[in-house]
């Protein structure tokens, strides 16, 4: 009977992992919906620098509420501190490079690209940890890195510099998803969090700085937009660590591929793009190589 009760706690926990990773997605689509319509009025460094500065809003919220963050003295101090600040500002240029997308490209094109992040993960693990590759992820790697080429098209007429953003945005999540390993299990989730989202805010306000300039905000409406903008992806940030603390990765990986699926009916229903000659099969193939290197790792118990 304990066995049971077990299984079916470990089920139910897996379900809340599953539709909270679904939440996320959700609050992100609607986030990129936004950026998309904002960015025919306002340039993506500007919005990328709202974002992150009114992102913090909810984390600070959970953060204080759950006691996780404690903002006395001494507790806010990170040895490692340069890397957590690193981190952030990795954070700040992926947004960057992920609203220039969105505002170039179909939202489903940026969502398969993006799902390049697992490449990359286990590309930078190898560089910066030293784990060893085997065969099954070098076979991932390797298709994986055919489906961004078949999408992408260099050389040919329909290949365009734009498409290069969400694989540089998938890169730079991915370098600040390996650092976390560099960090010791005394330093606590959310006070790197903290230095993440504060890094990424300041990062984000500095690159808009120096690469456009800030647009007198046109309208309430456009006000309201933006402050919706940003804590939806504030949010869907929180949704998504919630259902990473809940549930293995190899579990949740394969769900966060409706990601896919969710940015192309919302591109087709709100802006009339259905981009289904660029993305197949090349999708195919990007999405085969993410839930191979998953299932492996699930094998190995990594």
């Amino acid at each position: 009977m304990e066995t049971q009760a077990d299984n079916r706690s470990e089920l139910n926990r897996a379900l809340k992992a599953i539709g909270l990773l679904l939440l996320a997605i959700l609050c992100f689509d609607m986030m990129s919906l936004l950026v998309r319509m904002l960015s025919a009025r306002y340039a993506p460094p500007e919005l990328s620098a709202y974002r992150n500065v009114l992102g913090l809003v909810p984390s600070l919220a959970l953060l204080i509420w759950t006691g996780e963050l404690r903002l006395r003295g001494s507790s806010l101090k990170i040895e490692n501190w340069p890397l957590a600040i690193g981190r952030g500002f990795a954070v700040a240029l992926a947004q960057l490079f992920f609203y220039t997308a969105l505002s170039r490209l179909e939202l489903a094109t940026v969502a398969t690209l993006g799902q390049t992040n697992a490449l990359f993960v286990v590309l930078l693990s190898v560089i910066l940890l030293g784990e060893r590759v085997g065969p099954w992820r070098i076979g991932a790697l390797l298709l994986g890195f055919v489906g961004v080429v078949w999408i992408l098209r260099p050389g040919s007429d329909a290949f365009t510099v734009a498409a290069l953003f969400p694989v540089g945005a998938a890169f730079c999540y991915a370098f600040s998803m390996v650092t976390v390993r560099f960090f010791g299990p005394d330093v606590s989730n959310g006070l790197l969090y903290l230095y993440s989202s504060a890094a990424a805010a300041v990062g984000a306000i500095i690159l808009a700085a120096f690469t456009t300039e800030f647009t007198q905000l046109q309208s309430p409406a456009d006000v309201g937009l933006i402050f919706a903008m940003g804590i939806l992806g504030g949010t869907g940030v929180l949704f998504m660590m919630l259902a990473y603390r809940s549930a293995a990765p190899s579990i949740l990986a394969p769900f966060g591929y409706f990601g896919i699926l969710s940015a192309f009916v919302f591109g087709w229903f709100f802006f009339g793009e259905a981009p289904v000659a660029t993305l197949f099969p090349g999708v195919l193939l990007i999405v085969g190589a993410g839930g191979l290197i998953m299932w492996r790792e699930g094998r190995t118990g990594r």
